[in-house]
Formats: C-alpha cells, sequence, structure tokens
C-alpha cells in the first residue's frame, strides 16, 4: 500500500516572472520606448519586453553551453530597444550576469536552422513562461546571432 507521502501529488514549480529581472521604472521605460517607436500597443509592447528578458535571463545562465540560442525577428525588436538603452541594459547585465556584459553580435546572413524553437524550449526549462505565438511567429525564420558566439 502507498503511503500518503508517495500519493501526495507533485506540484510544478513556480514560474519565473520576468518582471523581477527588471526594476519598475526601468520596466515602464522599455515599454513607452516599444510604443513610441513601433506600432506596437500596451500589451504587446508588455508581451515582446517578457519574452526579450526572459530569453536575455536565460542565455546569460546558459553562457558557455554552446547552445546557439537566438530570437526570432518580433522578439529581436524588444532586445533591441533594450540594449539601445545602454545605461538601463548594462545595469540589467551587471546585476544578472556578474558583473559581465552580454554583447551584441549579430551576423550578416541569417540562419534558418531551428534555432528560434530550440531557444523557446529552453526558456521554458529554464522556467520561464513562453508566449508561444510571439516565438512561434519566426519558428521556421531565422535567428541572427553569430554561430558559436555567447552573445545576443
Amino acid at each position: 500500500m502507498a503511503t500518503t507521502l508517495e500519493r501526495a501529488p507533485k506540484t510544478a514549480p513556480a514560474m519565473r516572472e520576468p518582471r523581477k529581472y527588471v526594476e519598475p521604472e526601468v520596466w515602464e521605460r522599455e515599454i513607452q520606448l516599444l510604443m513610441r517607436d513601433y506600432p506596437f500597443d500596451e500589451v504587446m509592447a508588455e508581451r515582446l519586453f517578457a519574452a526579450a528578458v526572459s530569453y536575455l535571463v536565460t542565455a546569460m545562465e546558459k553562457w558557455g553551453q554552446g547552445l546557439e540560442m537566438c530570437c526570432g525577428r518580433l522578439v529581436d525588436i524588444a532586445v533591441h530597444v533594450f540594449i539601445l538603452d545602454t545605461k538601463n541594459y548594462r545595469d540589467f547585465c551587471a546585476r544578472h550576469f556578474d558583473g559581465r556584459f552580454l554583447e551584441h553580435i549579430p551576423e550578416i546572413e541569417f540562419k534558418y536552422d531551428g534555432s528560434v524553437e530550440r531557444t523557446a524550449h529552453i526558456i521554458a526549462e529554464n522556467g520561464f513562461p513562453v508566449d508561444w505565438k510571439l516565438w512561434e511567429r519566426d519558428f521556421a525564420k531565422c535567428g541572427p546571432c553569430r554561430p558559436g558566439e555567447n552573445c545576443h
């Protein structure tokens, strides 16, 4: 006969919240920049920035594993908006990457190798919620990060 402990349902680990990795005023600033520069409403800007933060944190935590992570063009918009806000991006990297800086080294040619889909699954396995519609849009398209690099 099984004991009570053996019959207890296993609970899934809590999902990681992208907002916890960015100061509230910086989060709001990035949303405003996305809405200023692109035809996104606040809901879409929030979705994209959450995806970008989940991607960047995962890329930092998976550094050196040779995973060749990359996001598709849609999520990449939010990543670029953050990177171009250099002080806030540098502070984010310093806080979550042991003082190091996650570089942006784009490749000239896009690759069509399934890396966007693999990256979405890596992010999910790393405990972040994945807005699959944002990622699936670019599954068959490309990843712009240089092969073999630990970068975005």
